[in-house]
């Protein structure tokens, strides 16, 4: 079997080939040394010390190789057994990593460690829950922590395990009563309405979910469990046979998260008649509830550690729970492993709504990996299953746009709005603009532009949208001053996305405003420091300026990170030879042309992909936790395990 190593996990342990650290090296060959960060032959380095062991785990986690860093710690550990730090950081890997049973015997030994007392308590009451000692488990949170994630985490867990112990209506007061931040009702009615539900009381349960869907705004704070609370009513409403009462919950869904799939397959099911299965029935999965739905609101950049344990956590609980293993598959693409991505996804229930959501994303995931023609093919097979899932030929069109099969691209998004109909809605732009997208590569491009404008009419101001138009128009010398415009009001709306502030300092660069330029460019590189294209940019702009020195530097960043293949050739020779002489000034023309003639530039119509960025806003990861505002209000909150050794 062959692994790809990262390059800086690679890069320590050629370091180790020549470096000791209190005794500790890693005797690989000078040509293993040399590979990083090329594919290699996984070997197994043999420390001579506790200090490389660490090193190697510590750089393994940073860099999301879990399995490793288990490893590591391990043998760390057999040189330092009682050391501390180690044994946390083990712990934590094995609980992100899904290796519950294990994490759990170090859990236990640690339980009074302050540093992890919650990671290690909380192990402790999943594994007594399993057990059905709920006894145990109510006695091993602290409900009055002071951190209120904790806080509101610890009384939810307690009730669910309180409510297993057969005091119920003593647990659903402890939810009922608890006080804290204006985000926490979106939790507390969820958890209210389902235990409610659980010990058969439906009058109260419809109480606590219709008070939650009545309050969209806060259900922003935790926009899965909102859905999951509609969910909840209406298979309430349609089990009790009030299938009105149950499309009426569905629509407040929709309405929160259009186009949601599982909404969409609920809806298909109550329609038919069906009576869908309660979510929550046992305390066990009570509590996996409660830790998903913590979990899932806390989903984003920087929290992916808290996020997985939490995740795992539940799983553990609740193990084929669709919701949990579609958060926890998006989570795993996210740092970098695909695979077990996907097998996450192919676990998650084929009779669940989530189950179509799974396959999606299973599709991009097959993408990600590059494996483009199985992603294709199944992701053709998802229309063809249902032509009415709109997100399918989304998913269909980004990895015909990652292949650059503009043709089939452009075939794809036109079908997804003759199946849209007549009356498309705003949140319906994204087919035009991607079609728009595909005809501009195609150069059809009055097709292309009434596509664009199309998709501004069903959501005006749209920064991506204004952006290509505007950029396109600037690019095929037309319609310049309502183009520079446009790009400015896009920056203006998103003054901190380097691609559009990239557009802006190239437009005035086509424009012969080179001052300009290299004001705006400074500012995209700033924003998006790596960006081969951008850095590319910005050292024609000193060129052009008479900044020939920081030119050159800018033409090697970007070289430095691997620029296109097409594009790599045109820095080379700007490096050995500079860009050529501007040609003297042409007269305007009566539309406002460009006022200069630049040899360096692309001809109008080139492709601009590099220019632009990324197309489109539609979230990678399908579901109302994807959504721009999801976990906003756990911004200030810092919330971690422990900070890293």
């Amino acid at each position: 079997m062959r692994r790809k190593l990262t390059a800086r996990f690679a890069a320590s342990v050629a370091l180790g080939a020549f470096v000791c650290l209190s005794g500790a090296v890693f005797p690989l060959t000078s040509q293993a040394a040399s590979t990083a960060p090329a594919e290699v032959e996984e070997q197994q380095p043999v420390f001579l010390g506790f200090a490389g062991a660490f090193l190697a785990g510590q750089t393994a986690d940073i860099d999301n190789d879990t399995g490793h860093a288990i490893e590591f710690y391990r043998k760390a550990l057999e040189f330092d057994p009682e050391n501390g730090d180690v044994r946390q950081r083990l712990m934590v890997a094995l609980f992100t990593d899904g290796r519950f049973s294990e994490g759990a015997v170090l859990a236990r030994e640690m339980k009074d460690d302050p540093a992890v007392a919650q990671v290690s308590k909380l192990a402790m009451m999943v594994e007594a829950t399993t057990k059905r000692e709920y006894r145990k488990a109510a006695s091993l949170l602290d409900p009055e922590d002071s951190n209120p994630i904790d806080r509101l985490l610890n009384t939810l867990l307690n009730a669910w395990a309180e409510f297993g112990d057969g005091k119920g209506d003593a647990a659903l007061k402890s939810i009922l009563a608890l006080e804290g931040p204006p985000w926490y009702p979106v939790f507390t009615r969820y958890h209210a309405g389902a235990m409610a539900l659980a010990m058969g009381n439906k009058a109260e349960a419809r109480k606590h979910f219709t008070d939650l869907i009545a309050d969209p705004q806060g259900g922003g704070a935790a926009p899965d469990t909102f859905i999951r609370g509609v969910m909840a009513l209406a298979g309430l409403e349609a089990r009790d046979g009030n299938q009105r009462a149950a499309l009426n919950a569905l629509a407040a869904g929709e309405d929160f998260s259009p186009g949601y799939a599982p909404l969409a397959a609920l809806r298909q099911v109550i329609e038919g008649g069906g009576k869908p299965e309660t979510g929550v029935k046992t305390a066990q999965q009570g509590a996996a509830a409660a830790l998903f739905t913590l979990g899932s609101a806390l989903n984003r950049d920087g929290a992916e550690e808290t996020v997985a344990v939490y995740l795992q956590f539940a799983r553990e609980l609740d193990p084929a729970n669709a919701e949990t293993l579609v958060i926890l598959g998006g989570l795993k693409e996210r740092l970098g492993k695909v695979e077990d991505a996907i097998a996450i996804y192919e676990a998650v229930p084929e009779t669940s709504p989530m189950r179509r959501v799974s396959e999606l994303q299973l599709g991009l995931a097959l993408a990600d990996l590059g494996l483009n023609g199985e992603a294709k093919d199944h992701l053709k097979a998802l229309i063809t299953s249902d032509p009415r899932d709109i997100r399918s030929y989304l998913a269909y069109g980004a990895v015909l746009s990652q292949d650059k099969d503009y043709v089939e691209m452009a075939l794809t998004y036109e079908t997804a709005i003759s199946v849209v109909g007549p009356t498309p809605t705003r949140n319906d732009w994204n087919l035009f603009f991607q079609a728009g997208i595909a005809n501009e590569r195609l150069k059809h491009w009055p097709k292309a532009e009434a596509h664009f404008k199309r998709a501004l009419e069903l959501f005006p101001d749209q920064p991506q949208v204004m952006n290509y138009l505007g950029y396109s128009w600037i690019d095929m010398n037309i319609n310049l001053e309502e183009g520079m415009d446009m790009i400015r009001a896009a920056v203006d709306l998103r003054p901190n996305d380097g691609y559009i502030v990239d557009s802006l300092g190239w437009a005035h660069y086509r424009l012969g405003q080179y001052e300009d330029a290299v004001r705006e460019l400074e500012r995209a590189v700033e924003l998006k420091p790596a960006d081969p294209t951008i850095n590319d940019h910005l050292g024609d702009a000193y060129w052009r300026v008479g900044r020939e020195l920081e030119a050159t530097f800018q033409w090697k960043r970007a070289l430095a990170n691997e620029p296109e293949a097409d594009l790599k050739p045109e820095i080379e020779l700007k490096l050995s030879e500079g860009l050529p002489p501007l040609d003297p000034a042409v007269p305007a023309a009566d539309n406002g042309a460009l006022k200069n003639s630049d040899p360096a530039l692309p001809k109008p119509g080139a492709d601009k992909k590099s220019h632009l960025g990324p197309a489109g806003d539609e979230p990678r990861h399908a579901g109302p936790g994807a959504r721009p505002d999801a976990g906003a209000q756990f911004g200030s909150l810092n919330q971690r395990l422990y900070a890293h050794a």
